[in-house]
């Protein structure tokens, strides 16, 4: 590995690295499901490859999942910036993601937020700010952040938290987004969630290979949140594993049991 791999990678966990290099085979696909030039790059300057994650033990299908959760995302947030031009959006625990540039549309102010060692790796491996591109070292449960973003509090915001939310206590997750609608009122929230019984499945795999990171909140239901306190709209709901990709085309029997086709999901919310 590079000098910076060898000196950070022990720092982060198994969850920053293996969807960055699941983006970087797939941009190589000639029928790739997503592209993200900036991860090839990445991948090769930490010279990783398959044999870094091979205890890892995630099936083709979950990597299929993985980037289509991406797309998804990639997706709302285009049409979020669509609908409200000069908008403002927070990624929380971006990892090694490059969705800013993938959907930088000229006037959007967007914010990076993760730990301190996975911003600083960050740094070296991507570029630091520009004009409408911030990070921020801190990890999502501060409310430091928000005093940070909260300076544009006349534009609409954004907030995108993938691969995060199910690594906290449910308590945590309910005071965060009962904050961020104090704070941000009219804002919309995206994140993904793991099923009660994936959450399981999970700590089950973390437990036996030693790969990854054990899951603490599982969501059964996205109206679940509506109780949570008034003003949380449920939007929208997606699962990869009933999306019909021909590269899920052999497990569509899957879209047919709720416990596996509704193991993972991404939520749509808007916070009032």
């Amino acid at each position: 590995m590079s000098n910076i791999a060898n000196r950070e990678l022990t720092e982060v966990s198994a969850s920053l690295l293996l969807p960055l290099y699941i983006r970087a085979q797939e941009t190589q696909r000639p029928d790739a499901i997503l592209r993200d030039a900036r991860s090839v790059e990445i991948v090769q300057k930490l010279k990783l490859n398959a044999s870094h994650f091979s205890q890892a033990q995630v099936s083709d299908e979950v990597q299929v999942s993985i980037l289509l959760r991406n797309r998804q995302f990639d997706l709302i947030t285009r049409n979020y910036l669509a609908r409200h031009p000069r908008a403002v959006v927070v990624h929380l625990g971006c990892g090694l993601d490059s969705r800013f540039e993938r959907l930088d549309d000229g006037l959007v102010e967007w914010y990076d937020l993760d730990l301190p060692e996975v911003i600083k790796l960050r740094r070296e491996l991507i570029g630091g700010e520009t004009m409408r591109y911030h990070l921020i070292a801190c990890s999502a449960l501060e409310t430091t952040w928000m005093d940070t973003v909260s300076i544009h509090f006349l534009r609409p915001f954004l907030f995108l938290a993938e691969g995060l939310f199910m690594f906290f206590e449910e308590q945590q997750v309910r005071e965060l987004v009962r904050t961020m609608q104090d704070r941000f009122p009219s804002s919309e929230l995206v994140f993904d969630a793991f099923s009660p019984f994936f959450v399981w499945a999970n700590n089950r795999r973390v437990a036996r290979t030693h790969i990854g990171a054990e899951a603490y909140w599982g969501l059964k239901r996205g109206e679940a949140l509506e109780d949570w306190r008034e003003g949380i709209h449920l939007l929208d709901v997606w699962y990869p594993f009933q999306c019909p990709v021909p590269r899920l085309a052999h497990i569509r029997w899957v879209r047919y049991i709720p416990l596996l086709s509704k193991a993972e999901g991404t939520f749509h919310y808007r916070l009032d």
